[in-house]
This record gives C-alpha cells, structure tokens and sequence, in this order.
C-alpha cells in the first residue's frame, strides 16, 4: 500500500550565512517575522521595511532521511512551491519550477541526503520573462502578469506588496508499488432519479503487469473495473440519491466516494473524496431586455446573492481549516449563498471548497488571471495549461463549486483601457480565455459551464461590460458618481460592484499603535491603496452628509454608514428587478490585512455595519421602496420557496415624529418573485422634513426624498440600559441609523446588528458577546447615529 511521511520538521531558511528555523508549509517572510529579523508588515507602516525581502533569493534545507526498503519507488511530493525555485539532492538537480499554483513530484528512489529548495526572486523570475517576451500593459506597475504566481502578492487597491516565496503547501515523501492512483475525474451527474457517478481513473506503474483493479464505493453502491494499460472508468448508480442544494433551497447531503486500486486482492493504493448530487446550468438565452447571466441549480433559477473572495491573509500559508470555517460561516451568516474566488488571488485549499460544500454556499472560480495582458508564449502557455488541467481536477469533486470563469476584467481592459494600441498585436491572454481554459474544462469537468471573464458580454458583438449581456462590474459609481445612480440601470447579473470603508476601531488601534488617528494620519493615508481612494470617500461622503471637520470617530463612522448606504441601493434595486437581473457580488467579503478597503469583514475578522446590513439585503424576503416613474413602488421581494401575503402598513412621517397619513395596501409576491404595489400619491413624502415608513411583518423600508445632509434631523434622544450579553436603547425621537461599535467595548466585544432605525418610542436590543462588564455610560459613548447638520 502506498505510504506517505509529511516532511513538517527539521526546515531550515538560510539568511546572510544563518540558519532560522523554518516552519514548512509557509513563507519567508512568516519565518524572518518568526525569528525577529523583520517587523509586522501589518502594524505601522511595516510593510515598506520588508520591501527588500521579495529581492532576495531564499533557501530552504533540510535532511532527506533514508527510505526503509520494501517499495519499488519512492516519490518526493510538493504540493506547492512559491514560486520559482530549483529542487537539489546533495547538490543535484531534481528539477526546476515556476508556477505556485501547481503540484510537482520527482523520483528519488534509492536517495538520501541534503535537500535544497532554491527560491529565485519572484521579481528576478517575472523581470526575466518581461525581457524575454516583451512589455504587456496592466493596471498596476508591478510584473505579476509574467509569472504564475498569485497576483496580489505585488500589491492591490486594497492590499500590500509583500512578494513572498516558499514551501507554502505540504511536502511528504511517497513510497509506493507496482502501481499507484495518479488521477481521478469524477464526473457527477443526475439521471432519472438517480445520482450517478464516473470514475475516469489514471494509473502510475513502475511495471507492465495484468491484473490491475479498480473499486468504487459510494452510497452503498460498488463497482469494478480492469484498469487497462494506464487507465481504468468506473461508473455507480445512486438510486434515490438526495440532492444537494445551496442554502435555502435545501439540504447539504454530501457522500463518500472511495477508489482503490488493487493487484490480485492486494490493495495498492486508494482516493478517498466526497461528493455531492446535482445538476447545474448557466442560462444566457437572449431576451427582450438583452443576454442573460442566470445560474440554474437542480432545475431551480437562482438570484445569486454573492460576494467577491480575496485571499483572506496575505501570507496564504497561514490560513488554517477553522479560519477558513469561520470567514465562510460568517458569509453564510449574512445570507450569502455564492462566493467568487477572484483571480487575483489563488485556487484555495481543500478546506475552503470543504466548508463551502458543508455551507451550501456556491462557489464561481476564477482562473487566476486579474486586471492585465498576459503573454500566450513559452514559458507561460505550458504552466497555464498545466495548472489548469490539475485545478479542474482537483476541484471536480466539490458540488459547491458551479462555474469556472476565465479571468477578472482583461477582456473589459483590452477594450477600454487602452491596451489594444499600445499591444500593437502582441498576445495580451484572449488565447487563454477563449481558447484553453474552455478546452480544458470541456475535455475535463463537462459537468459545470465555463464564462471566458468577467465582466464578459458573452462575444465581441457586444461591449465586454454591457450591462445588458452577461456580466457587469459597476464601478463608474464609486469612481465618480453618487451611489444613487446604482438606480439609474439593471444589469444582467452585477459580479462586481462595491464602497470603501475603514476598519473596525479595534482593528485600527492595534494596527497602528500609539498613532493619533486621523483621516489623513500617516498610518491611516498607508493603509489607503486605492488611486484617489481618500477623495472618492469625501466626495461620496459630501453627497449626502455635512464633512465632520477633524473630528475622526464621527469621520469613521459616517464612512461606514455610506458603505452600507451604498451597497443597499444597488442590491435593493437591483434584486426587486429579478429575472432581468440576476445577481449581485459584492465587492468584497474579506480584507487580507487592516486596511480601508471595500471589505464587509475587515482584516482582523470584525464585522463592519456593511456585513450586518448584507443580513437585511440578502435575506430571503426583502422590503424596499423605490422610484419608478413617476412615483414610489413598493417592492417585496421573495426569494423563498412559500408565496409572501399579507398588509403592508405605509406611514408618511415627519422627522418630528408626526404622522401625516396612512394606507394599508396588499402585499402579494409569489415563491422566488417579486411583488410590486403602487404606493398612493398622497403618502409620497415632499420636502425635506417627511419620510415614509412601510412595515410588513418584521421587515421595514424607509424612504427619505433628499440626503440626509438636507434634512433637518432633530437632535437625538434615547435611554440605555444594559444586561449581561446586551444593551438596549430606548428612543425618545427619530434616531437614524443608530450603531453601537462593540469593538470599542473591548477588543473581543462584537454585537449581534449593525445599524438600526428607531421611530419615536421604538426600543431595540442589541445583543453583545465578549463584554465582560457591561456598564451604561460605556455602551452609550459606544453608540452613534446621524446627527443634525452642522
């Protein structure tokens, strides 16, 4: 039977004739921070003091101990190497690789002795194909296009440039006989009932011999096959198999599939995986209003609420299968049911996809191509053709994941961002998109759609980023224009779309300590990535609120009110039009370090007021009011399997707390529809001291007819009182998006909601964890809401 010994211990890193110890997996960096040679490059303004480190050249050592004899072979097995680097035995080579996100295996039968991994500057590497190849435009000055490497380790708009090497993912050594399982493509399908499975298996052998077996096992069903010359198909049927399904439409049944090859009742080797029964589809039919993007699970057309994946820590080597749990739980926790892995990051771990598949949440996979022209010659062709095939592989198992998409916004970059003159012919990656990767998904996992990019029209008949075919990335908004203007169109499906916001208090204060925060402090401008980042939140705070000048805790908070502002206008806009569109994907889920950035979950893993209002967005029924035509609409939107009845109650209000009119008018929205109903013209609030309320059932809607700059707010009034794991507020007026920042209770404090409305003797309980002495003047200095203009 093949056996298998991590190589975890006895690393060594080599820097200016020391040896460090080294933890293997991980990085040069996470060492050099591990044996006090570089400083956090997440506190202070560390990162630029460990610039120099993606420079150097890095080895790693360590023994190979001798193979016991009783195997015919013995492989040694890298399951990731960051990123080019050359492998030596004593001194010699085994082999030389330059892509991060592929595997790679050499035969040292019969060796021993010191092992070398070399690491080559990863800017040396990607300046050397430069060279080779010639200039290809990008959004930023770094190299990354040159090289298969994850591309944000350069730098973002939100993240920093740390340029990391090493043995990132584990190393074992594999000794093994006769025969051993190379490759596995379970193709999993439903036919009539039944859920069905293809076993498409390759063999490695170190000799010709008949007699080789293949065993399948899964839901109580078993199948055999011969395996001739160096491959073997194996196919089970699952009668009355359960289906899995994304969250809220049904369970999570997942099932164990088990492989083993044998020779004549000798097991040799086995795979062991498990799967998930279901159909998935991507409709993209034209229509009257254009092409559709709309995903199709077991039949069922969803409205994909989603949100965009970075890697969640800039040293991915440190992610850990409960963190990757926790970030993913809290996803599913804000109603997520779809999460994007950008291709500026990496192919994730087991872990991830594992807990997605648990989660029912779906996951769109981006080739790891972002915002540049890549060339199409050698060396890179071969790597990205290479990983490719071994990715689709690897991932195949996993149910959640429902759609392979070719690159992040290079298609839309040559067409607009002037790269097509300045290419003058040059390849710049569309051989890639339109040609590879769909070839290797075709021939490899023809159980799941693939999209050339995203945005993508679907062909070059259309503009790369119509918003009337396919996918649409929404960005002129927080470029340029107010966030109301999300209102002005209805995409196809809306992949990425986004408003920045800073960290958590907690996060800022242990990011930069002893710092006197500022908007435009030193540490705060470093950890603001975005080009113009700073002017775009004050002119898109200055549209609707009175500048707070100098006065940071009401700065930070205003910009977290406008990130979540600015994302309910377009989801709420956007799903109470479902069919014509189809999803949303929030820019973004998560942060890799603390820095102001479009996140909901911020890079120490605090919730921003933009997650908690995500829970609101992304539930299954939804309230909204809304402008169209001439007048309000009230729409209910319903993602639920149940049809939604009863009254809505509308109340045209003053901020004094006066009421000026009622109506009750019906709410009817048919399973997975939406209901709109005319609100009557004399409940459409005028000027600046009116707003309109609508209540159905536990869900609200609001509707103030001017920013909240032009209202006249009255001053703020509530009591508070405290419990044990919560802080109640009891308002005596209007109090408009109220917010208790538990961070500010303590570090390990969270609360339970985000911002919160109360009408005049409304009460709301926020529930808190991680406070252990609650105490009313805390949790009130803890509170902020919107106050009258200045």
């Amino acid at each position: 039977m093949l056996e298998a010994s991590p190589l975890v211990d006895g690393w060594i890193l080599r820097h200016e004739g020391e040896a460090l110890a080294a933890s293997v997996p991980g990085c040069v960096h996470t060492d050099l921070l591990a044996a006090g040679v570089i400083p956090d490059p997440f506190v202070g303004r560390g990162e630029r003091e460990v610039a120099w480190v993606g420079r150097r050249e890095w080895t790693y050592e360590r023994e190979l101990p001798g193979v016991p004899s009783g195997h015919e072979q013995t492989d040694l097995v890298f399951d990731g190497l960051d990123t080019a680097a050359e492998i030596l035995l004593d001194g010699r080579l085994l082999g030389s690789v330059r892509n991060m996100h592929r595997s790679y295996r050499f035969d040292v039968t019969g060796a021993s002795g010191r092992l070398t991994v070399r690491f080559a500057s990863a800017y040396a590497e990607a300046e050397a194909v430069r060279g080779r190849l010639g200039e290809r435009p990008a959004a930023y000055a770094e190299p990354y296009q040159y090289l298969r490497k994850m591309a944000c380790s350069f730098g973002w708009d939100w993240g920093p440039t740390l340029v990391t090497a090493g043995i990132w993912r584990p190393v074992r050594l594999e000794r093994w006989s006769t025969a051993r399982i190379a490759r596995v493509r379970p193709l999993v399908t439903v036919e009539q009932g039944a859920g069905v499975v293809e076993l498409r298996v390759e063999v490695e052998r170190t000799r010709v011999e008949a007699g080789l077996t293949v065993t399948a096992r899964v839901g109580g069903a078993k199948a055999h096959a011969r395996v001739e010359g160096t491959s073997a198909v194996v196919r089970l049927e699952v009668p009355g198999a359960r289906l899995w399904w994304p969250r809220g439409y049904g369970g999570q049944p997942l099932y164990d599939v088990e492989l083993t090859l044998d020779q004549e009742g000798e097991a040799l080797d086995s795979w062991r995986r498990r799967i998930g029964f279901r159909t998935v589809g991507l409709d993209r039919r034209p229509d009257a209003h254009g092409t559709g993007f709309t995903l199709v699970v077991n039949g069922e057309r969803l409205f994909a609420r989603g949100v965009n994946w970075i890697p969640d820590d800039a040293f991915p080597s440190r992610m850990t299968r409960e963190r990757y749990r926790e970030r993913l739980r809290q996803a599913a926790g804000a109603g997520v049911d779809l999460v994007r892995v950008w291709g500026g990051g990496i192919y994730e771990s087991e872990d991830f996809y594992d807990a997605c598949d648990e989660l029912g949440l779906l996951v769109w996979q981006d080739f790891p191509f972002a915002c540049a022209a890549y060339p199409e010659e050698q060396p890179l062709r071969g790597e990205v053709e290479a990983e490719a095939r071994e990715n689709v592989v690897r991932l195949m198992p996993h149910p959640s994941l429902v759609l392979w998409n070719g690159n992040n916004e290079n298609l839309w970059g040559f067409r607009d961002w002037g790269w097509e003159g300045r290419l003058a012919g040059d390849s710049w990656g569309e051989g890639y998109y339109l040609g590879v990767l769909p070839r290797v998904v075709a021939e490899s996992d023809p159980t799941r759609p693939y999209t050339a990019g995203s945005p993508w029209s679907g062909s070059w008949a259309h503009h790369p980023n119509d918003p009337a075919h396919g996918t649409h990335h929404s960005w002129e908004v927080w470029n340029r224009r107010d966030y109301a203007e999300y209102r002005a169109e209805v995409p196809r499906f809306v992949a990425e779309f986004g408003w920045q916001a800073p960290p958590a208090y907690a996060t800022l204060r242990r990011a930069l300590p002893g710092e006197e925060l500022a908007a435009d402090s030193p540490g705060m401008l470093h950890r603001q990535k975005a080009d113009d980042g700073d002017g775009k939140l004050a002119r898109g705070l200055a549209r609707h609120f009175a500048a707070p000048e100098g006065d940071f805790d009401r700065w930070h908070y205003l910009t977290q009110v406008n990130q979540a502002r600015a994302v309910a206008a377009g989801i709420e806009h956007w799903r109470s039009h479902w069919p014509v569109c189809a999803g949303t994907v929030v820019w973004q889920l998560n942060d890799c370090w603390p820095v102001t950035s479009w996140a909901a979950i911020d890079g120490d893993g605090r919730e921003k007021p933009l997650y908690h209002e995500l829970r609101r967005l992304y539930a299954d029924r939804l309230l909204t009011l809304q402008v169209r035509g001439e007048g309000l609409v009230s729409a209910a939107v319903n993602q639920s399997a149940e049809p939604w009845t009863g009254v809505l109650r509308l109340r045209r209000m003053t901020v004094d707390g006066e009421v000026l009119g009622t109506a009750d008018v019906q709410l009817a929205a048919g399973a997975r529809a939406v209901g709109v109903a005319r609100v009557p013209a004399e409940l459409e609030p005028t000027g600046a001291k009116e707003f309109l309320v609508a209540d159905a059932e536990e869900l609200r809607a609001l509707y103030f007819p001017l920013p909240d700059r032009d209202i006249p707010y009255p001053a703020p009034e509530f009591e508070v009182s405290v419990a044990p794991g919560s802080v109640t507020v009891t308002a005596l007026t209007l109090v408009r998006d109220l917010l208790l920042q538990a961070d500010r209770l303590g570090p390990d404090a969270r609360a339970d909601r985000g911002l919160v409305t109360l009408l005049p003797g409304e009460r709301v309980t926020i529930g808190v964890t991680g406070w252990e002495t609650p105490d009313a003047d805390a949790a009130r200095a803890a509170l902020y809401c919107l106050e009258p203009s200045r």
